[in-house]
């Protein structure tokens, strides 16, 4: 596996090196237009990349977090998801458990982050806990450990924060330019005219395509490792069956992710911004084709890297593998298992597991709960200022301390 680990490596310095380029060129359009000086606008670049890139590296994880308005959920609030965390962590042989954060979002999906495998985080979304039984929710999880395991988590990181930035800057920069005059420096000659509205098209041209390349290029270096973390599920969990199942439920899900953005994308485990019946999306998107996961997974004999690098030629039927070669010099025989008795598929678990997410996210909200004599359940938001609450079923007062 340490060929996936140094190619990753390889391919955060190019997308560092890569972004940099084009933050200088997205730097030396602004210079030239608003400052009059392109040196100046490159020197704001370079501070600008250097600063984006430490807090890339310090604060990637916390900040791709907090852009999805990730919760994060304790052992005692919620066992069960964390009891499968640790399940594959152990699996997988990572030395620290992740922290579990929980999105309060409908749509099912979920992410990894993380600096390296001792500093990682796995969130989920509160439509994912809904939707799944325990052996699709395991396939989710160990999929998500397989890229901290991987080394995925910083590259993708790296990328999101250095992408942002971009994209940010291009915006502004071009709100500026459009609706702020399209004055700028005039020579007294036509010849310096003319010179200043070339130099003038060549930066707004930077400033659009800029944001396109980063993405384009953050977007190719994302796509095979889902491959590999598909692979590692099914080794984890010696059930594909699982993942299988639960990329076809979150695929099939009409909601749009709302705690997603372009910067965020590519970590979650299916494309939150995929459209049905666009094809052509695929060019450009930040996964495989959901169906050919799903298909690769189901082809599988055993549960070992091996097993899932022939299934995926099978399947695709050109091409080479997705496993890495030092991967599958160390692949032994491992056998499927069976479903995990006793799963509950029906739409009264479904029920059952949105009351329990429902209950973890007031947890999370820090909303303290007050039960009534007549059976109603308060919450009573942080910060509340009344020194009472009245139930709205039977006219109970309850006092609030503190």
């Amino acid at each position: 596996m340490w060929e996936q680990i140094r190619a990753n490596r390889q391919r955060s310095v190019v997308i560092v090196v890569f972004m940099g380029l084009l933050l200088v060129a997205v730097g030396y359009a602004l210079g030239l237009y608003f400052l009059g000086s392109p040196e100046g606008g490159v020197a704001i670049a370079l501070v600008v990349w250097f600063i984006m890139n430490l807090v890339a590296l310090s604060q990637g994880d916390n900040i791709m977090l907090s852009l999805s308005h990730a919760k994060k959920v304790t052992q005692e609030s919620y066992p069960r998801l964390h009891n499968i965390v640790e399940e594959m962590s152990i699996a997988s042989g990572l030395p620290v458990v992740p922290a579990v954060y929980v999105i309060d979002d409908p749509a099912p999906n979920a992410f990894a982050t993380g600096k390296n495998p001792k500093r990682a985080a796995v969130a989920v979304t509160t439509g994912l806990l809904q939707k799944l039984n325990r052996d699709e929710l395991q396939g989710v999880i160990a999929h998500e450990i397989g890229h901290i395991s991987n080394r995925d988590t910083l590259l993708m990181a790296i990328g999101g924060v250095l992408l942002g930035a971009i994209v940010i800057l291009s915006w502004y920069a071009s709100r500026m330019l459009f609706f702020g005059g399209v004055g700028g420096r005039r020579s007294g000659g036509s010849s310096g005219g003319s010179a200043q509205l070339i130099l003038m098209i060549v930066g707004i041209v930077l400033m659009i395509l800029a944001p396109i390349a980063a993405r384009l290029l953050y977007f190719a270096l994302s796509r095979k490792r889902e491959y590999l973390a598909d692979a590692s599920s099914a080794l984890y969990t010696r059930y594909p069956e699982g993942l299988a199942s639960a990329l076809e439920k979150i695929s099939g899900s009409h909601t749009q992710l709302k705690a997603a953005n372009n910067a965020t994308a590519p970590m979650y485990i299916v494309n939150p911004f995929r459209k049905k019946g666009r094809a052509a999306a695929d060019l450009t998107s930040t996964h495989p084709p959901t169906s050919e996961r799903v298909r690769v997974l189901r082809s599988m004999s055993g549960a070992a890297f091996g097993d899932y690098d022939a299934a995926f030629r099978s399947v695709r039927g050109k091409g080479g593998g997705a496993i890495p070669h030092s991967a599958l010099a160390m692949s032994h025989a491992t056998p499927l298992r069976a479903a995990t008795a006793g799963q509950e598929s029906s739409g009264f678990a479904e029920v059952k597991r949105a009351r329990e997410v429902s209950d973890v996210m007031w947890k999370a909200n820090k909303y303290r709960t007050i039960d009534c004599d007549c059976g109603a359940r308060l919450r009573v938001p942080p910060g509340m200022k009344r020194s009472e609450l009245r139930c709205p079923r039977c006219g109970t007062s309850h006092k609030l301390s503190g």
